[in-house]
């Protein structure tokens, strides 16, 4: 992981110290080779962005995603590039949306495991708000749709699409997605409707 020490200490000084939890996943050959054909450079992390807007979150659809699956933007920081930098870049290319970080709400500690094989992964998860833009992906390639969802759509029915997916990926973001909402709802960030 190219993300320094330094940089997450000055991102708990910005952004709050936040929660850490270790997660587990044993997964598919195929699965596990997408995720470490996505290390590029030693990359061992994602930042994912809660952005909330009137109590619902922006979430984002794959091209090869089932129906009805989505989940929070989320993407890798660049070798060299500022954090904040990086987070406002994956956001804006995956929802056209300005973002602007605002608390360092979970970091998840991640090993993927397949047939004896290890990654340990790092997924930083933050709140950010809309400054400016329409929703709608920027990079079209690799997102096929941007909308806003409420919690009992990520508690419900895209929750379930994403598990029904059989794709451990997308259960470890269906868990992660119930880590985040649980915080967000505990610290008041949004209400269950």
């Amino acid at each position: 992981m190219y993300i320094s020490t330094e940089t997450l200490i000055e991102l708990e000084r910005k952004y709050g110290v936040p929660s850490e939890v270790a997660l587990a996943y044993e997964m598919r050959p195929v699965e596990f080779d997408m995720v470490r054909r996505s290390q590029k450079h030693g990359r061992a992390h994602d930042v994912t962005l809660f952005i909330i807007r009137g109590g619902r979150i922006v979430v984002i659809k794959k091209p090869m995603y089932p129906a009805g699956a989505y989940r929070a933007p989320s993407g890798g920081i660049a070798p060299g590039e500022r954090f904040e930098d990086g987070a406002v870049r994956e956001g804006y290319e995956e929802t056209g949306l300005t973002v602007a970080l605002e608390d360092y709400l979970l970091r998840a500690r991640v090993k993927f495991t397949s047939i004896g094989q290890v990654i340990d992964w790092t997924t930083h998860v933050f709140t950010a708000r809309a400054a400016e833009g329409r929703l709608q992906p920027v990079d079209t390639h690799e997102i096929a749709e941007a909308r806003l969802a409420s919690v009992e759509e990520l508690t419900g029915g895209i929750k379930e699409a994403l598990i029904r997916s059989g794709s451990t990926g997308l259960k470890y973001r269906a868990d992660l997605c119930d880590l985040v909402i649980a915080k967000l709802m505990e610290e008041g960030y949004i209400i269950r409707s």
